[in-house]
């Protein structure tokens, strides 16, 4: 899978900007706040019609526009597929194919995107919300199901957390409809951890080979998902159903007093663990960096198992973060099977004898250059 054409109209600092990619790696080079990022972010909205920078989608309409628009024309297997994402103050309009999509759902998974930003390499020693999101959105581009089971596991939850208020105001006396609640939760619970277990297990694999492979056979990277002891072991769905239907049942005076769910999918983790030892408590900034690293880089393989197709990996400025072994397997791992596209503000940290003809684009003020092909100017730009 690889982005061969993008065309964007009012999105951030580009009134009007069409380009056209190598299926390799290409280069963003530019000064900060030329539009260097913006023009990463408009692919990963094309993917998930959602940004990674900000959850205002007004921020991504340029100034005195009433509309964003992001087209792209993504290359697969079976063939050329033409996306367009219209973003407007009012909501968002998905087509594939020219065809507009009735929801967003039928939309996403038509073009996958892995992401990896400075702040990824706090994955594995930042807050478990992360670690949450990061299992989220990447398992919801690998897995429609998976998806479709989170958004009505987030629904289910507002609603029983708004519940769970009225029942300790005294607004509402009806136990019975929290148990309705409560049974739809863990429904869609089990269905999510069940799914996360599994994925994480097979990523796990990747992950492994490569973290060895940095490492040198020094280390052994696995993960570990962190579940209330009442659900700990439990494989199936339908044990980890009963299991949290028992737990909220056991937890609703809890819960009640403090108007919040307090079990699920929501609130569970993921350590890593290299050598058998979780490295965000013990693990030096070299060895957590390198945990986060390779999972990152496994997830692009399990999202190649996963669909059949490689996903684009996104690189926001992110080589100047790493020391050369890493930045090696970063870019030489993955250079000859997956489409790229990394942002920086020169090239002196691009390894020139791991990169391959890369297609260098220079932006300036919203304004795009491509340089020749193969060309890697020696000065800083």
């Amino acid at each position: 899978m690889y982005l061969d054409h993008l065309r964007l109209s009012h999105f951030r600092n580009y009134e009007e900007l069409t380009v056209d990619f190598a299926p390799g790696l290409n280069i963003l080079l530019g000064k900060n706040a030329q539009g260097k990022t913006n023009l990463l972010e408009a692919i990963y909205v094309l993917a998930l019609a959602r940004s990674h920078r900000t959850h205002n989608d007004h921020e991504l309409i340029q100034w005195g526009a009433e509309a964003a628009t992001v087209t792209g024309r993504v290359v697969k297997q079976s063939g050329r597929t033409p996306l367009q994402l219209t973003i407007t103050k009012k909501g968002k309009k998905a087509s594939v194919n020219h065809l507009e999509q009735s929801r967003l759902s039928s939309y996403l998974g038509q073009l996958n995107v892995v992401l990896f930003a400075p702040e990824d390499l706090n994955l594995v020693k930042g807050a478990p919300s992360q670690r949450r999101r990061f299992v989220d959105m990447e398992f919801g581009q690998m897995s429609p199901k998976y998806l479709y089971n989170l958004t009505q596991y987030r629904a289910i939850l507002r609603q029983r957390n708004k519940y769970l208020r009225q029942l300790h105001y005294h607004e509402a006396k009806d136990l019975v409809y929290l148990d309705v609640l409560s049974d739809q939760l863990a429904g869609f619970g089990a269905e999510i951890i069940h799914t996360r277990q599994d994925l994480l297990n097979q990523m796990m694999v990747f992950a492994n080979q490569l973290h060895q492979e940095i490492t040198q056979g020094k280390e052994t990277l696995t993960f570990q998902y962190v579940v209330p002891s009442e659900l700990s072991g439990l494989q199936s769905a339908q044990e980890l159903y009963q299991a949290l239907l028992t737990l909220y049942q056991k937890l609703r005076t809890r819960e009640i007093e403090q108007s919040v769910t307090l079990a699920g999918p929501h609130r569970d983790d993921v350590l890593f663990m290299t050598n058998d030892k979780n490295v965000a408590a013990f693990g030096s900034q070299g060895q957590q960096r390198t945990a986060a690293l390779s999972v990152k880089l496994a997830e692009i393989e399990l999202m190649k198992q996963q669909t059949g197709e490689y996903p684009l990996l996104l690189l926001d400025d992110v080589l100047s973060e790493l020391d050369t072994v890493r930045q090696t397997h970063l870019l030489a791992t993955f250079q000859s099977k997956v489409q790229t596209f990394l942002t920086t503000t020169d090239l002196s940290g691009v390894a020139k004898d791991i990169v391959h003809d890369p297609r260098i684009m220079t932006i300036g003020e919203g304004h795009l250059t491509v340089s020749a092909p193969g060309q890697m100017p020696d000065a800083e730009q």
